[in-house]
């Protein structure tokens, strides 16, 4: 038997449950990895409370990243071995294949080799946010040397995955966060200035520190009226890539801003990259180099362990975080 996280309504945390199923069996083209670490984001819990774009299939299992060493290989698979070290690039939906549980089954195409230097926790804390991060700033905004790019939501994974994303590019990264609390550690996360959005005027304070320029690229997983300021902040010809919708808020959009300063509002979402061929080999290769060379490192906030599921979605919502939650798989004792 295996231990899976299942949910059998939808509602708050503690509508999930740790069961027992049968042990899957890989079919042509899929992988059965043994998980030592799952990331989690907040794809999860807006999947359990049934607010993200595909509905759960009840009993529902949930998540999309995994770390672990593959059990068995199904017909047709090749490139990958039984007992190798592997992580999970997301590029499936959650009702096809839940990655949290203790032994599950993976489509080849999105299984690659555990980064080198990385611990399975952390290998289960890079794919969605450097992805993700990837594709927004790099293939669709072009991010590159002398830009300035404004961060908003920037204490979360994919936040600070973006500072490093841009540094990588060679453009400077300027974190946007609530409150004051979180500054002196986005500093030392390397973000080169940060704005209190409660606090500061967003699109005065990216003047001062653009020379009156503003921000040419603009990566926003919020929405809702607070859009209104990053369009003022945003350079002439500027980018804002748009890659969730925290606040669902109706928001007030300056259509003449827009206008006059050739502005290009993108909606973003990590598949975009993940279900191309190409675009998928291209990120893992762009997030590979950054690894090997300690351009990128996942943060990680806090570790649970599988038992306490419902924990870690309580502490993912209450939102102090800064980086990612991972949850820990003690395989019988085995934490290798």
């Amino acid at each position: 038997m295996n231990r899976a996280v299942r949910f059998h309504e939808t509602g708050g945390p503690e509508v999930l449950r740790l069961e027992e199923v049968p042990l899957p069996a890989p079919g042509p083209g899929e992988v059965l990895i043994r998980t030592r670490a799952l990331g989690l984001n907040r794809a999860e819990s807006m999947f359990r409370l049934g607010q993200y774009g595909i509905d759960p299939v009840f009993p529902s299992g949930i998540g999309y990243e995994a770390a672990g060493v593959i059990e068995a290989l199904g017909e047709g698979v090749s490139g990958l071995s039984v007992g190798e070290a592997v992580s999970v690039v997301p590029s499936f939906a959650m009702t096809d294949y839940p990655m949290h549980g203790e032994a599950v089954l993976a489509p080849a195409d999105a299984v690659v080799a555990h980064p080198e230097r990385l611990s399975f926790e952390e290998a289960a804390s890079v794919w969605m946010q450097f992805v993700t991060a990837y594709g927004g700033l790099v293939d669709l905004a072009g991010v590159h040397a002398g830009d300035t790019v404004v961060i908003s939501a920037a204490s979360s994974s994919v936040g600070l995955a973006a500072i490093q994303v841009a540094h990588k590019a060679g453009a400077r990264a300027i974190a946007l966060t609530r409150t004051s609390v979180k500054r002196e550690q986005l500093l030392a996360a390397g973000a080169d200035e940060v704005i209190a959005t409660a606090e500061e005027d967003v699109a005065e304070r990216v003047g001062e520190l653009t020379g009156g320029k503003g921000a040419r690229v603009i990566f926003d997983p919020v929405g809702g009226p607070a859009l209104a300021d990053l369009i003022k902040a945003a350079a002439h010809e500027g980018v804002i890539v748009l890659y969730g919708v925290l606040d669902r808020t109706p928001t007030p959009l300056n259509v003449g801003e827009v206008l006059f300063k050739h502005l290009t509002l993108r909606g973003f979402e990590l598949f975009e990259i993940t279900t191309d061929d190409r675009r998928r080999a291209d990120a893992v290769a762009f997030v590979h180099d950054g690894l090997a060379k300690g351009e990128l490192t996942p943060v990680i906030d806090k570790t649970f362990p599988l038992e306490a599921i419902a924990d870690a979605h309580r502490y993912l919502e209450a939102g102090g975080q800064v980086g990612k939650i991972v949850i820990a798989v003690d395989q019988h004792g085995d934490r290798s």
